[in-house]
């Protein structure tokens, strides 16, 4: 039995690398452009959420694309709507136009919704034991976007004299060329070796969700919006602490890294663990940063408590797809059914990401706790009942 992944999971790893390099910097920068650009300070938030929007709504249309044209031809087009993010950004700064802030944005989230189907591509024909570590190897390229992100937009914040990020934005270009050299670089569809493992339906009928599939959408889905919302209440909550912005980017630069630093070993861990225990633990990391929460609001609790999210989201996300992945086993719809699972995802962490404001205004910090915690306990039980040890020959334990 191999153990060895094929050369094209690493250039998944480095187009994964390339997406989320844009997540980050759009993330760091969104808010303060829009800010500058914005009619009014309402507004300023605007732009990032429509990149959320357009991931959103991108994301089911683009699944049935690549089942249609394949992964390699939509992966090349995907790079079109990232070099249109990078040159609108850039115009919108250099001309004041918040227009075009917002057009930007949109179609940086159709490119991350492009994107989003590396970590999927990699595990397409492979055995089924190889599937996590594909994955995992895949979603691990956070850490180098983790570096580079922040770093890229501090060097270009203000170099040669052009108005602030706007060349931040024109990097977005720059990286598009990258994103479609990897891609023109995969291989085939057709070039894919097939995998000895056979192929499974989506269900007896050949279509709809099995109870794994609902497990798989479920904890990848929820477990995104939890961390989306309690990651950036924590900040606000943090700032309502009086807490130094120094301090509140150090506690939120640790949860990134525990968000994808342990993806080099989380492969590994399915395979020792199973995928069943690995969810659990994912979730139960998720119901202790609640817990800490609640506990104490004290500066070094909270980044523990981050620390925790990261962790927890790191162990449900994969380990949400590598169920779908080894649940779906390379069957006809599998694109489409990804598709789907990724559309879920998108919309929890829409909701994720705009509902941090309201529910500190309306139940308070301690409340949001509460709230994240029963579903996660939800979740808990949903996945030690609907998920049995063993189902069609796959090994859950």
């Amino acid at each position: 039995m191999s153990t060895t992944l094929p050369a094209r999971t690493y250039l998944y790893f480095l187009a994964q690398s390339v997406n989320l390099t844009t997540a980050v910097m759009s993330v760091t920068m969104a808010a303060i452009v829009g800010a500058a650009l914005a009619p009014a300070a309402a507004w300023s938030t605007v732009p990032y959420g429509f990149q959320f929007l357009f991931v959103m709504l991108a994301t089911y249309p683009v699944s049935r694309l690549m089942a249609r044209i394949g992964r390699k031809r939509a992966f090349m087009l995907g790079a079109l709507p990232l070099a249109v993010s990078g040159v609108c950004g850039f115009l919108a700064v250099e001309h004041q136009q918040f227009g075009a802030l917002v057009v930007s944005h949109s179609a940086l989230g159709v490119y991350i919704a492009f994107a989003n189907f590396n970590r999927f591509a990699a595990t397409d024909n492979l055995a089924q034991h190889l599937k996590p570590k594909a994955l995992s190897l895949v979603v691990a390229g956070g850490v180098i976007a983790a570096v580079v992100g922040p770093a890229l937009t501090e060097w270009l914040r203000d170099a040669g004299g052009f108005p602030l990020f706007s060349l931040c934005y024109a990097a977005f270009t720059a990286l598009a060329l990258v994103s479609l050299v990897i891609a023109i670089c995969l291989p085939g569809d057709g070039q894919v070796a097939p995998a000895t493992a056979p192929r499974a339906p989506l269900s007896p009928s050949g279509h709809g969700i099995t109870p794994g599939i609902a497990v798989a959408m479920g904890v990848a889905a929820l477990g995104y919006g939890i961390m989306n919302l309690l990651m950036i209440q924590a900040s606000l909550h943090m700032k309502h602490m009086h807490e130094d912005f120094s301090d509140v980017r150090l506690a939120i630069q640790w949860h990134v890294i525990a968000m994808f630093a342990p993806s080099f070993f989380t492969g590994a861990i399915i395979q020792r663990l199973g995928i069943r225990a690995t969810i659990c633990g994912g979730l139960m990391l998720l119901i202790a940063c609640t817990a800490l929460n609640m506990g104490s609001s004290s500066y070094a609790v909270m980044t523990v408590s981050l620390i925790a999210l990261g962790l927890g989201w790191n162990l449900t996300y994969v380990g949400g797809g590598a169920l779908l992945a080894q649940t779906l086993q390379n069957s006809p719809g599998a694109m489409q059914m990804q598709g789907k699972n990724d559309l879920a995802i998108a919309v929890c962490a829409t909701v994720g990401a705009f509902s941090p404001s309201l529910l500190l205004d309306s139940v308070g910090w301690g409340g949001t706790n509460v709230l994240c915690m029963a579903l996660c306990l939800g979740l808990l039980l949903a996945t030690a009942l609907l998920l049995p040890r063993k189902v069609a020959g796959l090994h859950y334990r």
